[in-house]
């Protein structure tokens, strides 16, 4: 696999995805994913910009409050680590902003595979240096959908209404789950 350095926010270096444009193509078409999510996308991104930290507030209390999700984030002997939590914020506020502002283009589909190696053993833990769980089940990455797609309405509400909200609020559940469908291949990609 060749590596590729994604340019604004910085990822570092990331092998190339194995996931081609074609594919990618059919999984957009599989949810239903047009031009015109695009574009709400893209408007949900300036609606949820400055309210990032308020979203991972609520997210990171849903996962606070579920010992089977936090104890992703926790060490041996069961406490959370606080470093890593933080870091992981950032890159999760990260992939607020890229999931309605980048082009899903190849740079962005390097990305995804990175995000989905990481919850695998191929690299959970290394980026960070830390010792956690071995991975994150398959299982509360698709659970996660829900909670991340309901969970947004809210504040997109904060500056959209009636048909312009329910256009942002379903590109971002498309989005969401485009993303979870390509993180499914890291678990099985014999299946994939």
């Amino acid at each position: 696999m060749s590596e590729t350095a994604i340019s604004g926010y910085d990822y570092g270096t990331v092998a190339a995805s194995p996931v081609t444009k074609e594919e990618l193509d059919l999984l957009r078409a599989s949810v239903l994913f047009g031009h015109e999510d695009e574009a709400a996308l893209r408007r949900a991104g300036e609606v949820l910009g400055g309210q990032v930290e308020q979203i991972l507030d609520v997210w990171y209390g849903f996962v606070g409050v579920n010992p089977q999700l936090l104890a992703h984030f926790s060490g041996p002997d069961g406490e959370p680590i606080a470093a890593y939590l933080d870091r992981v914020r950032g890159r999760f506020g990260q992939w607020i902003r890229d999931t309605c502002e980048r082009p899903y283009d190849e740079r962005w589909l390097a990305y995804q595979e990175e995000i989905s190696l990481r919850h695998t053993p191929a690299k959970k833990n290394r980026t960070d240096k830390v010792t956690s769980s071995s991975h994150v089940p398959l299982r509360y990455l698709v659970a996660l959908i829900y909670p991340i797609t309901a969970t947004v309405r809210e504040f997109l509400m904060k500056g959209a209404s009636g048909e312009d909200l329910e256009a942002m609020h379903e590109a971002w559940r498309k989005a969401v789950v485009l993303q979870v469908a390509l993180w499914t291949r890291a678990y099985a990609p014999d299946l994939w």
